[in-house]
């Protein structure tokens, strides 16, 4: 993997988080054109491990205080203030740096770290004893998306964060026991999922500090019961033997990016969840989720639950009961998370929902893998915005009813002026046009030969049909609040040739991704569009064929492979990234462009996160002075013996006693003026 993935993202990355995916066959075999058919028809400031120890160590003190009592955060003395968020452009971090930088006048610490108890009942993370019991009642690792939704005092919170994947590289030493293996592999289950921790604060403006046993504090994992509704929920298509009405679902895996809708809840989507199973794939729609069969998954979880082994005929279509959009109450830890089948199945990255101007609720989703698709759903019923119970009751079931649409582009230009090298065509933009072709209508299927709930089983086959466009790996996908347009993060596609190229992917061997601007033509529940290329990525000062707007490229901070996106209270974008080492040789961070004046297009850093970590889940809460993130796979290519990463410890040895380690640990980080 490594030898294919050279100059690319890490092979460790490829094989934990998506199965190594990559490797094979592509799982998309369908005829449907390109845009371009269309158109024709090692040494850092925190590796002196004393450094920041004395830091750290405070951090450990107070990481497991029982009773509802809050944990101390580190380095806390300045107020956050009100206001902006004013801040020069940090520069950017070499790809060896072990560090967490941020603008001057700023200020970081974790809020919460993989293996701090969410329970006084359940220890501190011993990174030498781990075991699977703890860990699920600990934070989980690899946290993706995250948001912090305030009460409505705002010195008290929730925060909900999903855990993506695990890396067992640099959490255990390597051991050849079989037994030992098994163990391990509970502890990786129980560590995916996602965590809802209460917080608290002093006053608007200052740091979060998580509650030990904080009332809505919950751990969802692999093995917690979820409910299927819409269409598919009962189906013979999710059926199985340990659960022969195909409506409870166990576990959520793969998690990645998400969103919080308008009633409160969280959404998360099931990406990567093809290589948890050992399958056929001896059929097409087993095949369009996993190109060629295996008899061995990414954690092994078959040797310890019979369920993840898919060529037992009980368990055959355990696959299919993954690759959903899952909801989450994160103020009730008493209430059953769903799985929403009306809202079609694959590789989501995650889904963002805006009210349209007919009150129903609009989700707009990516399929992240190659030459997948963009998606969206529009709910039956429409969004009541009183806060009573009966307005709570029907907001909860909005994303059980309605219709799944995949979106075709079409571009304007001449084919002859896109050629390859990112250089614009004659209007002067990467633009065209575009159409939401629905899969289902009046939750029905309108796809010959394919039942309502193959259509949403097998979501991808259904979009074959409809000739939607290839996309290069859709990852999130938000509508502005303040605006209603949406903006698609495409990480890259080093790929592709001048042969596929088009006006919407206008680079052959395109490997720092672009951002796509779209804005709805016939409401947002409407079903068509227009669409330009905002940025095209890269470094400036190295790469000719970047682009930014229209913005001057020499004043811009060098961006690459954008993931997640969001949005402040003025309605700029924020931009965070994966895979950026790889690509132009500096840490992966976090951005901010403005979208409107003389100043939109202009990309700044505002901070880098530590050595082979992700930034994920950006959370932008400008008028506080405060900035979110998590931090994911840090030190990801380093190993138990010699880290690559020592965040956010940085302390020489394990303590237990404190829950310190001297090894990477994936956390939730607030950044606040001070």
């Amino acid at each position: 993997m490594a030898d294919h993935v050279r100059g690319k993202r890490s092979p460790v990355t490829c094989h934990f988080k998506c199965g190594n995916a990559c490797l094979g066959p592509e799982c998309n075999t369908s005829a449907n054109p390109h845009f371009r058919d269309i158109a024709s028809a090692a040494l850092t400031r925190r590796a002196v491990l004393g450094l920041g120890a004395a830091g750290a160590f405070g951090i450990a003190l107070a990481a497991a205080v029982p009773g509802g009592s809050a944990v101390a955060v580190p380095g806390v003395g300045a107020s956050g203030g009100q206001g902006g968020l004013a801040f020069d452009a940090i520069a950017p971090v070499p790809k060896i740096v072990d560090d967490f930088n941020v603008p001057a006048g700023y200020t970081w610490a974790p809020i919460i770290r993989w293996g701090d108890p969410l329970f006084s009942s359940v220890p501190a993370l011993d990174f030498q004893n781990q075991t699977p019991e703890a860990q699920a009642g600990q934070f989980g690792y690899n946290c993706d998306y995250i948001d912090i939704i305030a009460d409505k005092s705002g010195r008290t919170a929730v925060l909900a964060s999903n855990h993506e994947y695990v890396n067992p590289g640099i959490m255990f030493p390597p051991s050849e026991d079989a037994a030992e293996l098994d163990r391990r592999a509970a502890v990786y289950k129980a560590a995916h999922g996602f965590s809802v921790v209460e917080l608290r604060r002093s006053k608007i403006g200052q740091p979060w500090r998580y509650l030990v046993d904080g009332g809505r504090n919950r751990r969802i994992t692999a093995d917690t019961v979820f409910e299927a509704t819409g269409p598919a929920a009962g189906s013979d298509l999710l059926k199985t033997a340990e659960d022969p009405e195909g409506r409870w679902i166990k576990g959520t895996l793969g998690n990645c990016a998400g969103g919080t809708t308008p009633w409160g809840t969280v959404l998360s989507g099931e990406e990567n969840f093809d290589g948890y199973f050992v399958w056929a794939a001896d059929t097409a729609g087993q095949k369009r989720y996993r190109a060629t069969p295996s008899t061995k998954s990414t954690y092994t979880f078959e040797r310890i639950d019979p369920r993840f082994n898919a060529h037992d005929a009980g368990f055959v279509n355990e696959p299919n009961r993954f690759g959903w959009i899952v909801e989450i109450d994160p103020q009730d830890p008493t209430s059953t998370p769903r799985k929403h089948t009306a809202m079609g199945r694959f590789k989501h990255e995650g889904a963002n929902v805006i009210i349209a101007e007919d009150g129903r609720a609009v989700a707009y989703m990516g399929d992240d893998q190659t030459n997948d698709y963009l998606y969206k759903f529009v709910s039956k019923g429409t969004f009541d915005p009183r806060h009573t119970p009966v307005a709570r009751r029907n907001n909860l079931g909005l994303l059980s009813e309605g219709d799944l649409y995949v979106a075709k582009f079409t571009g304007n230009s001449p084919v002859a002026e896109i050629n390859g090298t990112g250089t614009l065509p004659s209007d002067g933009r990467f633009d065209g046009s575009g159409e939401w072709i629905p899969l289902t209508q009046n939750g029905e299927s309108v796809i010959p030969g394919m039942t309502t709930e193959e259509v949403l089983v097998f979501a991808r086959l259904a979009a074959d049909t409809v000739g939607a466009t290839k996309m290069d790996r859709p990852e999130d996908v938000e509508p502005n609040p303040k605006t209603g347009k949406v903006y698609l993060a495409l990480t890259n596609n080093s790929a592709r040739t001048l042969a596929t190229v088009d006006e919407a992917n206008p680079i052959t061997g395109n490997r720092n991704g672009h951002v796509i601007e779209m804005t709805e033509t016939a409401g947002q529940s409407g079903t068509t569009f227009g669409w330009s290329i905002l940025l095209l990525c890269g470094n400036p000062a190295v790469d000719t064929n970047t682009y930014f707007a229209g913005f001057p490229k020499e004043l811009v901070s060098p961006v690459s492979c954008p993931d997640n996106v969001a949005f402040d209270s003025d309605g700029n974008l924020w931009i965070s990234t994966d895979g950026a080492p790889s690509k132009i040789g500096f840490n992966d961070g976090l951005f901010k462009v403005p979208l409107e004046g003389p100043d939109r297009g202009r990309v700044q850093q505002f901070l880098s996160v530590p050595r082979d970590g992700e930034t994920c889940g950006p959370v932008i809460h400008d008028k506080e002075g405060m900035v979110f993130v998590a931090v994911q796979h840090p030190g990801e290519e380093g190993t138990v013996a010699a880290p690559n990463s020592y965040f956010p410890d940085y302390v020489p040895t394990h303590r237990p006693e404190t829950g310190l380690v001297a090894a990477p640990r994936p956390s939730v980080v607030q950044v606040w003026r001070g």
